[in-house]
């Protein structure tokens, strides 16, 4: 009946298998002996399966012990996490990140930092939002992202806490075969105006009637 193991009897069969006697376990535990020896039978009679060949002088495990003890050390290993994981929880650790990315953001760096974060905090979730200007600041004022990065706006939400990371450099751009790439000379606003421009529409409210580099009607 094996609902009836417990993670105590899990530990004290580990202890018995690391040390190679019941006593030493039992010292290794602050446990006497015939703890230990109780506790590994009442396990074996859980289980329905001899752990311990107890001939000699020495418990030795046998074939089922010894492939048993490796699901036991994974029990073990999966309970300590779980009580390291509510620690973290319990002292501040989000359960879920939720983070908006403007789109414009550097594809490397963002791909580092996720990287990093995955390593540094395995049991926490990323969620990831590629946004384009004000709607990256939108997400976080919604409540559906918790941190947002993004380029500047010209009027902020106040309720934002704002913090300065780094610069981007944006430079304009025109295909080879663009007149305007043979010009062999520095490209006026005029210049610029004649040709068809793509630009990045926002989708939240937050910079309605205002223009970043639009320099072309079309």
């Amino acid at each position: 009946m094996i609902d009836g193991v417990s993670l105590d009897q899990l530990r004290v069969f580990i202890a018995a298998a690391d040390e190679k006697s019941f006593s030493a376990a039992g010292r290794k535990l602050a446990r006497t002996q015939s703890v230990v020896s109780h506790a590994i039978a009442n396990l074996e009679a859980r289980l329905g399966v001899v752990l311990f060949d107890r001939s000699s002088r020495y418990p030795v495990l046998t074939p089922a012990g010894a492939s048993l003890l490796i699901r036991a050390r994974e029990v073990i290993r999966g309970v300590e996490g779980l009580k390291a994981h509510a620690r973290s929880l319990a002292g501040g650790l989000e359960p879920e990140l939720a983070l908006a990315v403007d789109v414009m953001f550097p594809q490397g760096l963002l791909t580092r930092v996720v990287s990093d974060f995955a390593a540094r905090f395995p049991d926490t979730p990323l969620r990831l939002y590629v946004e384009a200007l004000g709607a990256v600041a939108e997400a976080v004022v919604s409540g559906q992202c918790t941190v947002g990065v993004m380029g500047a706006l010209p009027r902020p939400p106040p309720a934002l806490q704002i913090e300065r990371l780094r610069n981007v450099p944006l430079v304009t751009v025109v295909a080879p075969s663009s007149p305007l790439a043979r010009l062999g000379r520095a490209v006026t606003s005029a210049d610029v105006a004649g040709h068809v421009q793509l630009v990045v529409t926002d989708r939240s409210r937050l910079t309605a009637g205002v223009d970043f580099g639009v320099a072309s009607p079309q």
